[in-house]
């Protein structure tokens, strides 16, 4: 299996490092694992890509590929450029270091580069690591996703559902804030929605007084309702939630319809 990788935390990301293990264990001695990341972090940046200017791209390293872009942009030069010739048979993006649960998952990187490669047909997986107080201080903080990753992968890969839709199907996992031992198990979720937090500004002055804004994140331990992501996250439990690129509303649609009769 040829197995491309990505992220949006940077090339030299420690979570990359815990992806490329699981990746080379899933593609296996025969198999190969190839690295096309972005050059700086790109927390944030959704799917977005770089469609008005061209990216740098360099190589660092066998099949390890730095781009100035964003992930989306990674898996498109993946796939098109350095790996053109045989394109991989799956991509992995992360592992994120923190949580793409909930309502984060409209702003995360690392889910716009499973998706990116969702809308190139090809099978992917968004892996990211929930951080908390059990296990923010550890001496490795991705004790959780490296200890479970590679099994959860594979039995998607095995088991799981793989369609060919127009806006095919990907995975989103997301590991929880515990050392690996205190894993409970996976539980199939849909995305949830935590009701008391959003994203916000917080203003600061520069010494030369020009006026600046932070973005700044609420907090990421709100429970979100049962069956969803990050309350199996919080309650000690890996989460995989299948997803789609398609935002259509169609619960609305029906009722939409009359209106335009």
């Amino acid at each position: 299996m040829r197995i491309l990788i990505t992220n949006d935390d940077g090339i030299n990301a420690p979570g990359l490092k815990v992806l490329h293990t699981i990746a080379s264990e899933i593609a296996g001695p025969k198999g190969e694992v190839w690295t096309v990341a972005p050059a700086f972090e790109q927390s944030g940046v959704g799917h977005c890509i770089s469609y008005t200017h061209p990216m740098m791209i360099a190589e660092l390293g066998e099949r390890r590929f730095a781009a100035e872009g964003s992930p989306a942009d990674c898996v498109l030069a993946g796939i098109h450029d350095v790996m053109k010739d045989s394109p991989p048979d799956l991509v992995l993006s992360g592992v994120n270091r923190g949580n793409n649960a909930a309502e984060n998952v409209l702003y995360s990187g690392t889910i716009g580069g499973a998706m990116e490669a969702a809308l190139q047909g090809l099978p992917a997986i968004a892996l990211s690591q929930f951080y908390g107080p059990r296990n923010v201080n550890r001496d490795d903080a991705f004790e959780a996703a490296a200890q479970h990753g590679t099994a959860v992968v594979q039995t998607l890969l095995a088991q799981g559902h793989w369609d060919t839709h127009n806006y095919r199907l990907f995975y989103n996992i997301n590991f929880p804030p515990i050392p690996g031992a205190d894993v409970k198990g996976t539980k199939i979720t849909s995305q949830g929605f935590r009701q008391n937090t959003t994203f916000s500004v917080e203003p600061h002055l520069s010494p030369s007084g020009r006026r600046f804004l932070w973005i700044k994140g609420g907090r990421q331990d709100e429970r979100t309702a049962d069956g969803t992501d990050a309350a199996a996250n919080l309650d000690d439990y890996i989460s995989v939630t299948p997803m789609r690129a398609d935002l259509t509303a169609h619960d609305a649609l029906a009722g939409l319809q009359e209106l335009f009769k």
